[in-house]
């Protein structure tokens, strides 16, 4: 697409601001339409918790705060500065997408953006982020121990490997 004083817009996915933005609309898609299939046509609420492995169930848990339920927003005031905090984060992440030189940050980027776009939208529309994925081990404390996470949340975690991966693989070839 041409625009304006010369330049030119590459709107195919090989660009990596149209890739980043397409993963970030497919991830908060995504987690959108599972959220919605899980609480009003399947109804996990009544159903939970549904065991599917030895450390994997599905139930419903609603955080109030972040992950782990860190900076827990239990009234009005602190549910929107948690929203408005959220919203920052993603308005520098877009601007780091719309900088992004290769596409593989810009995927990374796009997953994390979808991820917690998805989940603002939970806290806007239902005062609390949705998780429904119950990851449990027999260890005492630590990460692994407990942990309840979504669609966004996983889809956050793998734009944060890819962002790594990208890192390592730029650093090895000199590209910083």
């Amino acid at each position: 697409m041409r625009m304006a004083f010369g330049k030119t817009l590459d709107l195919s996915l090989k660009s990596p601001k149209i890739l980043g933005a397409a993963a970030a609309a497919v991830a908060f898609l995504l987690d959108q339409a599972h959220k919605l299939w899980m609480l009003d046509v399947f109804g996990v609420a009544e159903r939970e918790p549904i065991r599917l492995t030895p450390f994997l169930d599905v139930v419903l848990s609603w955080n109030r705060g972040i992950s782990y339920s860190l900076l827990s927003a239990r009234d009005e005031v602190a549910r929107y500065g948690l929203l408005g905090l959220q919203l920052a984060i993603v308005a520098g992440l877009c601007f780091w997408l719309w900088r992004a030189p290769r596409r593989l940050t810009a995927l990374a980027l796009g997953l994390i953006v979808g991820g917690a776009l998805g989940n603002a939208a939970d806290r806007l529309r239902y005062g609390a982020v949705a998780d429904f994925f119950f990851f449990h081990t027999s260890l005492p404390v630590g990460p692994l121990a407990n942990y309840v996470f979504n669609v966004a949340d996983a889809l956050i975690t793998l734009g944060v490997a890819l962002m790594l991966l990208d890192a390592a693989r730029s650093g090895r070839d000199g590209q910083a």
